[in-house]
């Protein structure tokens, strides 16, 4: 056993040594970088973007907004900060979260130890020094005892490869990678490529400024209405004075959500009670439908009545009946990702707007002036691809990231990402990912998953640094063990059951593996403790 402290040292450090470097300044990055000042470390954060905020930075689509409850999508780890933020809206759109992180990385004095506009070639471990060497686009070296990826989940956007795309004349933009000035779409043609969460979002909005919108559909998806409105001073004033209690009922539910919950199944209940329990959800909005009853997500038959009800909402909106069956999905609710909108399926109804399937015969190539599919040219004077991102693992992925034997995590990930908890990886000592696969991560409430991700790495490091430890990697057999029981979980569950992102279905060529960890969030949070408790079980120290 070392000295305690001992190989901590830290007074012969240089300006490019650290004791944790941390990649990203998202919501987790900052956090983290939080956490390692308050434990007396020396710890840095390189960014790519020229500010904070991560997918809120990123994502300037119009219509961006978040599809969890704003009082609910922030940070808990500071009293004080949960009093002073006020959120405006029922769900607050892309610019107050974007201003509710740089308020945190001003108030916490973040920014000194974050440098922006630099991104990670590569990240490499060093076995004899059992160090991490970081390089960045700079041509810079850094290095650093652990390595802490804060990427993000949906960080990596999936630029589609349409045939001729290099050809179109006019602009292209891709909603995950939005111009930061914005874009005037008046009186112009558009064409949206996509019907996921961000065209979703961004199609109604789009269609109040264009000439004539043109969205091509490959796959139709749920969505819920949001009911979005203003917050009143009064229910502020009501969660501000019972915030301890709202979180504390959030960490009891599977998503880390505070949402009701019905147990019962739909099964055994009339017809008439399941619709108007539907009918009150539908009313209310958001993605608290799912929760009507326990099995909308474990059994077909059940599943098949919430998917009828959203169906028979598209028709009655829906004025062109051939329009309304073509925006009617066909898979299970609720296997990929259910969508929260503010009159999407009211847009169709425009003269302006128009739907093209492409489910069958998909587009055959981009022309200089359009699309062409099926033999018909659709003129436009800018494309939007809303095509999504290469979730979990692209992020990671742009970076040759190389553990011992100076193997890449692309080949090891080659048949899909192998983790222990969504947080490390074998043969990667001393890296950490936040929100990784094989965590609870996308189907939670992405902010209590970061924080409790961020605090079990720290207390992780704090162990080490009070026991002498100077690295950590989880054991073979704990990761195999756990990615057994993420797929057991899985295959419970009929989000399992379709071609998402969720698997990575999105992706050309990317392996069709369940990424995130459906047991929820309770169920994830023990077994963390457990690990703990039990002297970090399943983890090597050294």
């Amino acid at each position: 056993m070392r000295e305690p402290g001992k190989v901590w040292e830290n007074s012969e450090a240089t300006s490019d040594d650290f004791n944790v470097i941390i990649v990203g300044a998202g919501f987790a990055g900052m956090y983290m970088l939080h956490r390692m000042r308050g434990m007396g470390l020396k710890a840095i954060v390189f960014e790519a973007g020229d500010g904070v905020g991560g997918t809120w930075y990123w994502n300037r689509y119009p219509g961006a907004r978040c599809d969890v409850e704003s009082v609910q999508y922030s940070y808990q780890f500071d009293k004080q900060l949960e009093q002073e933020w006020t959120w405006s809206e029922k769900y607050s759109p892309q610019p107050e979260i974007l201003e509710y992180a740089n308020h945190v990385a001003d108030r916490f004095d973040l920014r000194k130890d974050i440098c922006f506009n630099t991104r990670i070639d590569s990240a490499t471990y060093d076995e004899n020094k059992i160090e991490w060497e970081i390089v960045t686009d700079k041509g810079h070296t850094h290095r650093s005892k652990f390595c802490v990826f804060a990427t993000g989940c949906l960080s990596s956007f999936n630029q589609p490869r349409f045939d001729g795309i290099d050809d179109f004349l006019g602009t292209t933009y891709h909603t995950g990678q939005w111009p930061h000035e914005g874009v005037d779409f008046t009186d112009l043609r558009v064409g949206v490529v996509g019907t996921g969460s961000s065209a979703i979002q961004s199609i109604p909005e789009i269609a109040k400024q264009a000439k004539h919108l043109t969205v091509f559909q490959r796959t139709a998806n749920y969505t819920i209405p949001a009911r979005n409105a203003k917050l009143s001073e009064d229910y502020v004033r009501s969660i501000k004075d019972d915030y301890a209690g709202l979180r504390e009922r959030a960490r009891q539910k599977p998503a880390g959500y505070d949402i009701p919950l019905n147990s019962q199944s739909v099964l055994e209940v009339s017809k008439e009670e399941f619709k108007s329990e539907f009918q009150a959800r539908w009313e209310k909005g958001g993605t608290q439908f799912l929760a009507a009853y326990g099995d909308l997500l474990l059994k077909p038959e059940a599943n098949e009545k919430a998917a009828e009800f959203v169906k028979e909402m598209i028709r009655d909106t829906v004025e062109d009946p051939v329009v309304a069956e073509l925006l009617c999905p066909t898979n299970i609710i609720g296997c990929k990702r259910l969508c929260v909108d503010t009159d999407y399926y009211k847009t169709y109804n425009k003269p302006n707007v128009k739907l093209v399937d492409v489910s069958e015969t998909p587009i055959d190539r981009i022309l200089p002036f359009g699309i062409a599919h099926k033999g018909i040219e659709h003129q436009f004077d800018s494309i939007v691809f809303a095509t999504g991102f290469d979730a979990m693992t692209g992020a990671l992925f742009n970076i040759d990231i190389r553990g011992r034997d100076g193997r890449s995590l692309k080949e090891k990930w080659d048949g899909g990402p192998q983790t222990y908890l969504g947080l490390t990886t074998n043969g990667f000592p001393n890296m950490f990912t936040v929100t990784g696969p094989g965590s609870p991560s996308v189907l939670t409430n992405m902010l209590p998953s970061i924080e409790q991700h961020v605090n079990f790495i720290s207390d992780c490091i704090s162990y080490m640094r009070e026991n002498g430890h100077s690295k950590i990697e989880p054991e073979l057999e704990a990761e195999l063990n756990w990615g057994v029981h993420v797929n057991e979980v899985a295959d419970l569950s009929l989000r399992s059951t379709c071609a998402s992102w969720y698997v990575g279905a999105n992706v050309p060529g990317k392996p069709r593996v369940f990424t995130p960890y459906i047991g929820g969030f309770p169920r994830y949070v023990e077994r963390c403790k457990s690990v703990v408790a039990n002297g970090y079980e399943g983890f090597s120290l050294a």
